[in-house]
């Protein structure tokens, strides 16, 4: 879910203003990259397509999202990321999945059968989800979302929520609130790249 890798991009781009380095966004997520591999896509503010460990990322049009509302669960339990990667039913040798593949619906997480096996509270809210959806586990776990076509149902699906579990609906967006915010502070008539941010 990103929080604590946007909250430090936010924090790279804020001082990038703040002090008036104008650092371009490719060496904010460098720096970013050593702080955590989730980082430069919250750097760059938009929908990405990622490689190697995240850093490698190409623009995804708005289109591309597949579902325009999210309800995300949080199964109450915390999955160490460490004890995934360290088991050995984990795949290691899976196909490479491309944008043509995103596009056909046909993407997967190797995590899943791990995170599944090893806490049964996971597999019951994906297992819950999958009733109303695709359910998707998201990165290694434990919180789970559901993608859906409108608020009206998002909603729905939160009221039927069991109360052991959290959990709350959220809009997907193709670009942060943060880049708007950049923008107003951009110098006026200044050209986009192509993340939509605005250069220097």
């Amino acid at each position: 879910l990103g929080g604590g890798s946007s909250d430090a991009a936010t924090v790279l781009l804020a001082l990038n203003q703040l002090w008036g380095l104008r650092y371009e966004r490719h060496r904010l997520a460098a720096i970013g990259l050593e702080l955590g591999a989730d980082v430069p896509v919250f750097v760059h503010g938009a929908s990405a397509w990622g490689e190697g460990v995240g850093e490698r990322l190409e623009p995804l049009p708005a289109e591309a999202m597949p579902w325009p509302w999210l309800v995300v669960v949080d199964p109450g339990v915390a999955v160490s990321t460490a004890a995934v990667f360290n088991d050995p039913g984990l795949t290691r040798d899976s196909k490479l999945v491309t944008i043509r593949d995103l596009r056909a619906g046909a993407v997967w997480n190797d995590c899943e059968p791990v995170v599944r096996a090893r806490w049964p509270a996971v597999r019951e809210v994906l297992e819950w989800l999958s009733m109303r959806g695709e359910a998707k586990m998201s990165g290694t776990g434990g919180c789970c979302f559901l993608g859906l076509y409108g608020e009206a149902e998002a909603r729905t699906v939160l009221r039927e929520l069991p109360s052991r579990w959290s959990g709350f609906a959220a809009r997907a967006v193709a670009r942060s609130p943060l880049e708007a915010e950049l923008e107003v502070a951009a110098p006026a008539g200044g050209e986009f790249n192509d993340w939509g941010v605005a250069k220097r």
